[in-house]
């Protein structure tokens, strides 16, 4: 009697793929180690990595002073951050009186949360907005005083990290819609209207924010009546706002120019007026597909603020550069530029961290 046995095939849940395609190893070989080139950099990378980290990381922590006086610092092999966390409140704050210095650091708690709590679109209502006028206010008599009891600081002595947040946040949220409105006029079919926002966005365009803050700082001054004088922050504040718009209104009217024939015509069709269509059809798209280019311009001109320096605005680039002017501390320009570049660092990473959040939330698929 012969068995009748029958070899089964593996099922295709048997099969599994090779060690070195999958895993850790998978990864550094699709990744790091993809042909001879790739591999070539890759070690290139990795050496010029422990040449540099291992120092660094000996430099800025293992042989570091942390609390200690110049003179002390100047013998250390290492880092020495005594020149930021002595004068940290200094190149925070600037020249805002020392036992008053809780206000601007409560103007800032306020800007924060505020900031914090309208990242989530769903928070987006009338309440936000009345949120945000309170806040503004409040930043507004926590800085200046004056009224319920609270010292008045004349605002030569605002400084620091709060002229600078001052600076980038107003000036950038005044400068979008002020773009969007120059982007509009534009492409508007009234010549006069288009003519002027185009002659504006060149002529701005044309110039360095440095000439503009000149011109606000020193030249504009000289056309005011006698006795008349306006607060230079004010000035600076408003050359940002226009450098930075003419730049919006160049990309907004980019994403104009993308929007097709049929989006208007849809909008005709409706019966919708000029300001429905572009307020209900065309800005709604416009605006989403140039979130990347916009964020950009933002970008950059958070960190323009700080060419406010040459007007002789104590901005945190200033505040900074005054500690180092200090005997005591001269020499360590290191430690302290590097930790203006990491407050720096988080603003920008911040804006554009949330830009791409944004981009995924209005991403239809399509």
């Amino acid at each position: 009697m012969v068995e009748n046995t029958t070899h089964s095939e593996p099922s295709g849940d048997d099969i599994r793929p090779p060690k070195a395609s999958i895993g850790v190893i998978g990864w550094l070989r699709a990744n790091l180690f993809d042909g001879w080139l790739n591999s070539v950099l890759t070690l290139v990378t990795l050496f010029v990595l422990w040449k540099t980290i291992p120092p660094f990381f000996r430099w800025a922590f293992v042989d570091s002073l942390w609390f200690t006086d110049g003179a002390v610092c100047r013998d250390a092999p290492g880092a020495c951050w005594s020149a930021v966390t002595t004068n940290l409140r200094f190149i925070i704050f600037g020249f805002f009186p020392y036992e008053l210095q809780w206000r601007p650091l409560l103007a800032m708690l306020i800007l924060f949360f505020l900031l914090f709590y309208s990242r989530d679109r769903t928070h987006w209502n009338k309440y936000l907005a009345y949120g945000w006028v309170i806040g503004l206010f409040l930043m507004g008599l926590f800085m200046k005083g004056g009224l319920f009891g609270l010292t008045p600081v004349d605002s030569t002595q605002w400084g620091g990290l709060p002229l600078t947040l001052l600076l980038s946040v107003f000036g950038l949220t005044a400068a979008y819609p002020l773009g969007v409105i120059l982007a509009l006029g534009r492409q508007s079919s009234m010549p006069a209207v288009k003519y002027l926002c185009i002659i504006y966005i060149e002529l701005i365009r044309g110039v360095p924010l440095i000439s503009l803050l000149f011109m606000g700082s020193i030249i504009f001054p000289l056309f005011l009546p006698e006795g008349i004088t306006i607060n230079s922050i004010l000035r600076a504040q408003v050359a940002i706002i226009l450098f930075t718009a003419a730049y919006i209104a160049e990309v907004v009217r980019g994403g104009l120019q993308g929007m097709s024939q049929g989006q208007y015509e849809a909008a005709d069709s409706l019966g919708l007026n000029y300001v429905l269509t572009m307020r209900l059809v065309i800005l709604p798209q416009a605006l989403k597909i140039v979130i990347p280019p916009t964020v950009s311009i933002l970008i950059s001109a958070f960190k323009d603020t700080s060419l406010v320096v040459i007007i002789a605005l104590f901005d945190l680039l200033k505040t900074s550069q005054t500690v180092l002017s200090n005997p005591e501390w001269m020499g360590f320009s290191r430690e302290v530029y590097l930790f203006v570049a990491i407050l720096y660092f988080l603003g920008c990473f911040s804006m554009s961290n949330y830009s791409r959040r944004l981009e995924r939330e209005l991403d239809r698929g399509y």
